[in-house]
């Protein structure tokens, strides 16, 4: 027979008082928490499923600050292009006004003074900033502007004026994942927007008997096209037209050399990758500028302007009195200023409603993956409530219990 000593009682009561003030513990834990899996071993397959909700709602909850930014910032864009766009129309009305024959020497003046405050204030469109701070028509390089005035005398023009507007270069496009592998470009680069005819770029190298030394790799409007040795030139060719690349190759018939042509309004963009070498090869380009800036190779002939060359060049001609220019050249060269900044604006609001199209996609997405998380790993506070009632009460109950059963102590024994 097992002999019961007076600590048996005393052990079993904190054994099991020890356990209820862990169940309290717990369901107190899981109610601030409002999560009743603390542990794996609580519920290992709902905790399983709840990690691939969470980390999926993580991955939701990211593009939709992604999608939010990239409305913002199409938002910012587009208000920008349409005061571009306003000012333009304004100096086609000046270029109206003044090819009519109408007004005499000293109002067509006024009219390019005009036209030359315009142009500063198109520029510095070209040149904003963002509500972060950042350049709007940079691409990634968004602490660079893109366009840079250089001023000097006008026929006609009493002061320094605006005489060229250098393109300094901007980067690719940055890009917002907007859902997995799903990308949306964020930027129309300044050599895009403000631009106002196709570009030719015309190599006057002979490069028919050409071939490539090595692998390497160039770029073309921010697309890479891989050169593996001994390509020739019309290899090179087909792999720029195959490229998705707004470009043209071809050869020139006369010189055998390479010929570029934009598919639509904007600056071409030319780099060499790494050590390679094949567009300074072939004549077009020469190293040691800035990337994404023009560098021309100076044998290469080059055409195509910039909506600043537009307004500049109808400007001096309202300075010279040359009402006939302006009338035909001046305002159809403002014509294709205007029509590129109405494709990009399109471009613009393309991307917009796209980006619109996500964030409703995402704030239908979002609430389900939440509901479906909750419900594998969320806490039933009505039911946690009860529970915790319940065990409180029988912990103040046991503790009761004990309080009276375990009475004598070492004094008792000493009377």
């Amino acid at each position: 027979m097992r002999r019961v000593s007076t600590d048996m009682p005393n052990n079993d009561a904190q054994y099991y008082l020890r356990r209820q003030e862990e169940g309290l513990s717990n369901i107190q834990s899981k109610i601030t928490s409002q999560r009743r899996i603390r542990e794996l071993r609580d519920d290992p397959l709902a905790a399983a499923h709840a990690v691939r909700y969470e980390s999926y709602l993580a991955r939701l909850e990211r593009f939709e600050t992604n999608t939010y930014y990239a409305r913002e910032h199409y938002n910012v864009a587009e208000g920008n292009l349409r005061q571009a766009n306003d000012i333009l129309q304004r100096i086609r009305e000046l270029a109206v006004q003044g090819s009519n024959g109408v007004y005499t020497r000293e109002d067509l003046r006024y009219m390019a003074v005009e036209t030359n405050e315009l142009l500063k204030e198109l520029v510095a469109i070209s040149n904003t900033l963002g509500p972060d701070g950042k350049q709007l028509f940079a691409g990634d390089r968004v602490f660079t502007e893109p366009f840079r005035t250089v001023e000097g005398p006008v026929q006609g023009g009493g002061e320094s004026m605006v005489v060229r507007v250098e393109y300094r270069g901007a980067g690719p496009s940055r890009r917002a994942e907007l859902s997995d592998g799903a990308y949306a470009a964020l930027d129309i680069g300044g050599g895009e927007a403000f631009w106002a005819e196709k570009m030719q770029v015309f190599s006057t190298f002979d490069a028919s008997g050409y071939r490539a030394t090595e692998d390497g790799a160039f770029s073309v409007d921010g697309r890479e096209i891989a050169v593996k040795s001994g390509d020739t030139l019309h290899a090179i060719v087909a792999k720029i037209n195959e490229s998705a690349a707004p470009v043209k190759a071809s050869v020139d018939p006369e010189s055998r050399g390479l010929v570029l042509e934009g598919t639509n309004a904007h600056l071409i963009r030319l780099e060499d990758l790494g050590d390679s070498r094949v567009l300074q090869d072939l004549g077009i380009i020469v190293a040691g500028s800035a990337p994404g800036a023009p560098n021309w190779n100076s044998a290469a002939r080059i055409s195509g302007g910039s909506a600043f060359d537009m307004v500049i060049r109808l400007r001096d001609a309202l300075f010279r009195g040359d009402q006939e220019f302006a009338g035909s050249q001046g305002i159809g060269g403002i014509d294709l200023a205007l029509g590129n900044m109405a494709s990009r604006l399109t471009e613009l609001g393309s991307r917009h409603e796209r980006a619109e199209a996500a964030w409703s996609r995402l704030n239908q997405e979002i609430p389900a993956v939440s509901a479906s998380l909750s419900r594998e790993a969320g806490l039933n506070l009505a039911t946690a409530a009860t529970d915790l009632a319940m065990m409180d009460t029988a912990h103040r109950a046991a503790l009761q219990t004990a309080a009276k059963v375990i009475q004598p102590t070492l004094l008792d024994f000493l009377r």
